[in-house]
């Protein structure tokens, strides 16, 4: 399947803001040097908001495309999303856990578990890593596999729903979903919603931006040369300054909805011929599901080397910063192409056989 331009590179740099989000936090957290001062730093939830709204684009435009020619299998479509991922969530769920309940306690590092082993995998065997990420605050490790929680329950909906709906009215539907669901999420009635961050908007407006891009109904847009570079302009802004953090939420979601999907759209339909090439951003992106998975148990592990190796605590503030930066970001890439390579893919290669 022809991969959509631009999308890869992205890919990569939202996984990196999350890890820049991650970094100073737990540096300041454990008493080292941290910095902070660039609004990037803040733009970790952001950047899986946009991650949210690239999935329901290629996912929904996937399962349309499958309709359109009649090919379209659940059984097939969730034994593919269980090969991409299954494998990396449960090793990392599997580490975590033993992290904080065996490593922590062995290394005689105090860490407080408040929650059974039997709730542990009930959540999160049950895709709701995100309600047990709430409930428990488990540890970073553990913590940001809520956001694959909102991936995995938005599978089990969306495959059935599209399944059954006819092409025709699938637009109307998504349309209706996306409306609907937008106002429910911010009645104070269902703020439970928010305190699980059930953020399935995101997911739905990416599939909208997919369906009305399939059915041509954003040509015009390809033909504007000034659409796309104000949105892309935008959204550099909205991660590398404050500007675009107004209230109230509901207004800030609403906007960053059609912000995000229009840019993912300017990036891979109406980029004016402009395409990132570059083989290592486009293997980065391939990676970033390990990135992402993988960041926060990188960052531990580094954090934990300058607080108990003398020669890294005599450093002074700017070269233990850099250091954190670098070692981090470094280790993260290379566990990242590591399991790529000799784990996920191959998983990746099984899903061939459920393509039709």
């Amino acid at each position: 399947m022809n991969r959509l331009p631009n999308l890869d590179p992205l890919r990569f740099f939202l996984a990196s803001f999350v890890l820049l989000f991650h970094l100073p936090q737990l540096s300041a957290n454990q008493g080292l040097p941290y910095f902070d001062s660039l609004p990037i730093y803040h733009r970790g939830l952001e950047a899986v908001y946009m991650f949210f709204v690239l999935s329901g684009f290629l996912i929904i435009r996937l399962i349309y495309r499958a309709k359109i020619r009649d090919a379209f299998s659940i059984k097939d479509f969730y034994v593919r999303r269980i090969l991409r991922i299954f494998p990396l969530y449960y090793l990392v769920l599997g580490f975590g856990l033993l992290f904080y309940n065996v490593i922590l306690p062995f290394l005689n590092i105090p860490f407080e578990i408040n929650y059974t082993w039997k709730e542990a995998l009930f959540y999160n065997v049950f895709f709701l890593p995100n309600v047990f990420a709430k409930i428990y605050e488990p540890g970073g490790i553990l913590e940001i596999l809520w956001s694959i929680g909102i991936e995995e329950q938005f599978y089990l909906v969306i495959a059935p729903l599209l399944f059954f709906i006819n092409v025709k009215w699938v637009l109307r539907v998504l349309s209706l979903l996306l409306l609907g669901y937008f106002i429910l999420y911010w009645f104070d009635v269902f703020e439970v919603l928010r305190n699980y961050t059930f953020v399935f908007f995101y997911l739905f407006s990416g599939g909208v931006i997919a369906i009305l891009e399939e059915k041509q109904m954003l040509d015009f847009l390809k033909r504007s040369a000034v659409f796309p570079l104000v949105i892309c302009i935008a959204t550099l802004l909205y991660f590398t300054t404050d500007w675009f953090l107004f209230e109230p939420l509901w207004l800030r979601a609403a906007f960053t909805c059609f912000l995000f999907g229009s840019f993912i759209h300017s990036l891979a339909f109406n980029n004016r011929g402009v395409e990132v090439n570059s083989k290592i951003l486009n293997h980065f992106g391939s990676i970033s599901y390990g990135i992402y998975m993988f960041h926060a148990i990188v960052l531990n592990a580094v954090v934990f080397l300058f607080l108990k190796l003398e020669m890294l605590q005599n450093l002074n503030e700017t070269l233990t910063i850099f250091l954190l930066h670098l070692l981090t970001f470094a280790s993260t890439l290379l566990i990242a192409h590591l399991s790529y390579t000799y784990f996920e893919l191959y998983f990746l290669k099984l899903k061939n056989k459920f393509r039709k």
